[in-house]
């Protein structure tokens, strides 16, 4: 019989002893009895080990440790890279909602940069469930960000809040039993998060204070970033917008640790990917118990996103570049920062956004935009009686990247 390390916990505590013996050496109907009750638990009843574990340092392998140095070099280029924006809300506003956009892809909620950017603009109008689902997310993963630059710690309420935001509901924390993990295919039940709503409670309490208490095992924040999104998924904590919240969760760790100055990493291009993948990773741990798989995967996540968000980042910072050269040669009359950062804030920009952002008239903001679409700088569209306009070198790079 094949244990399962998550569940021990609970197996111990219904048997009310464990004594330090495998089935193998029972007594045959003992030895029965602990194989049933081992398959029921590891199918149905699933404790979880409170953190930090006891035995902490065998997770910090030969191999765990060479990819951590790389992810946090990679980590650390991409910190630098983003502070060399002139304007954070311009990395802020793009990065995010592509953060926002994968994650919800990983929930199947699927939508167009397209349909995303226009909603972002007409958000009052027909807003189809998939873009209002993924500008929640968005608002919750900066309003999650606020509180941790603000506090730099992450609270068990900003996390009730982040998946409030997202869900739209305040059920907070699971109180009712009957919450299980299945597999979309078969319907097999794969796995079954704690059902207790004290137990919940309390492993969540845990976990916010394993986040923000630093001494408390000499782990790499990277790898106690892995441990953490396992634990959270695995608590499972909500009815609904657990995947989504524990992926905020990642970047604003990143945050509260001071290896991001803002949440532009999005890890969720890189589980979505495979997604088959990612689930088979986080379920791999509660079925063996080995660790090492799971973390070497999320550091080669961190390195791998680093890579790509730099690239991307660089790609902005150079367009930004030639779009500043160019209007202030082509139209030096109408040339104004506000301006410029408008047409990279927002990639589908209209006549309301540039009057807010310039401080200008309806006529004035009009005439704006149609000198830059009669120069090449941007595209002029109609959606019903309204017009808006695109940065399309800058839309490219966003879905490419």
């Amino acid at each position: 019989m094949k244990w399962s390390p998550l569940c021990r916990n609970h197996f111990e505590g219904l048997t009310g002893r464990w004594n330090k013996q495998t089935p193998a050496n029972m007594h045959r109907k003992s030895e029965k009895l602990y194989i049933t009750m081992a398959t029921y638990l590891k199918k149905h009843i699933c404790m979880l080990n409170t953190l930090p574990f006891k035995d902490y340092s065998r997770l910090e392998t030969r191999a765990v440790l060479k990819k951590t140095a790389q992810a946090h070099r990679r980590l650390a280029e991409l910190k630098g890279l983003a502070a060399s924006i002139p304007n954070e809300s311009i990395l802020l506003n793009t990065l995010t909602l592509q953060e926002a956009k994968d994650s919800s892809a990983v929930e199947n909620i699927i939508i167009t940069h397209n349909e995303l950017y226009k909603a972002n603009l007409f958000f009052h109008t027909s807003e189809k469930p998939a873009a209002k689902e993924v500008r929640n997310y968005a608002a919750a993963l900066r309003q999650g960000f606020d509180a941790v630059r603000s506090n730099g710690i992450i609270h068990l309420a900003n996390i009730l809040s982040i998946q409030q935001t997202i869900e739209k509901n305040n059920a907070g924390l699971r109180k009712l039993p009957g919450t299980t993990l299945k597999n979309a295919a078969t319907d097999e039940i794969i796995y079954t998060p704690p059902q207790d709503a004290k137990a919940v409670e309390r492993l969540m309490h845990n976990l916010v204070d394993y986040m923000n208490i630093h001494d408390t095992d000499d782990l790499d924040p990277l790898v106690k970033m892995a441990i953490i999104h396992h634990q959270f998924e695995s608590i499972h904590p909500f009815y609904d917008g657990n995947g989504r919240t524990g992926r905020i969760i990642n970047i604003l760790y990143l945050v509260a640790q001071n290896l991001l100055d803002l949440p532009i990493l999005y890890l969720s291009r890189y589980f979505i990917q495979d997604k088959a993948e990612y689930y088979r990773q986080l379920q791999a741990v509660r079925n063996n118990g080995k660790w090492e798989p799971w973390i070497l995967y999320m550091l080669e996540g961190i390195h791998q996103t680093s890579q790509q968000t730099i690239a991307l980042i660089l790609a902005i910072k150079q367009l930004l570049a030639d779009y500043k050269q160019g209007i202030r040669q082509q139209l030096p009359k109408i040339y104004r920062q506000e301006l410029l950062n408008n047409l990279f804030h927002h990639p589908y920009t209209k006549i309301d956004f540039v009057m807010e952002d310039l401080n200008i008239s309806r006529i004035t903001a009009t005439k704006y935009l149609e000198q830059l679409v009669s120069k090449g700088f941007l595209q002029k569209e109609k959606l019903g009686r309204s017009n808006y306009y695109i940065n399309q070198p800058l839309l490219k790079l966003l879905i490419e990247g």
